[in-house]
């Protein structure tokens, strides 16, 4: 799979994705010296994060026939020690539906094993930029 990105704005920051069939806008905020015409990178890695939960908690509840009817999932960034080393993200689950404290308590550590998460924490990534 390729992701493709291109500026589509000659005098600003907006950028063009390109994700299989899907696009979407991406550009820096205002602080960050653009125009908020879209989400951030940082906000992207950050949304990865709660629709993987989201989605994986829905898919495991629908195999084991939980009554969950809905779920949120709201994930709050602390950056302030990044360029330290440390970027924290509190990932809050809202499950709706008749479930009863143990199904919850399963669907929880079910959201702390999505792909994205462990991604996130447990696999070294390795990046290499080359000039095309």
């Amino acid at each position: 799979m390729t992701v493709t990105v291109r500026r589509d704005d000659p005098s600003g920051t907006r950028h063009r994705v390109q994700i299989r069939q899907h696009s979407f806008t991406i550009d820096a905020s205002v602080a960050g010296g653009g125009k908020d015409e879209g989400p951030t990178p940082h906000d992207l890695y950050d949304a990865s994060l709660a629709s993987c939960k989201a989605l994986t908690v829905l898919l495991y509840a629908q195999r084991k026939n939980m009554p969950l009817e809905d779920i949120e999932v709201q994930v709050e960034r602390d950056d302030s020690q990044e360029r330290q080393g440390t970027y924290k993200l509190k990932a809050s689950l809202k499950l709706v539906g008749p479930l009863d404290e143990v199904q919850r308590a399963e669907l929880l550590r079910v959201a702390g094993k999505c792909p994205v998460h462990k991604l996130m924490t447990e696999v070294k990534t390795e990046v290499e930029t080359v000039l095309a």
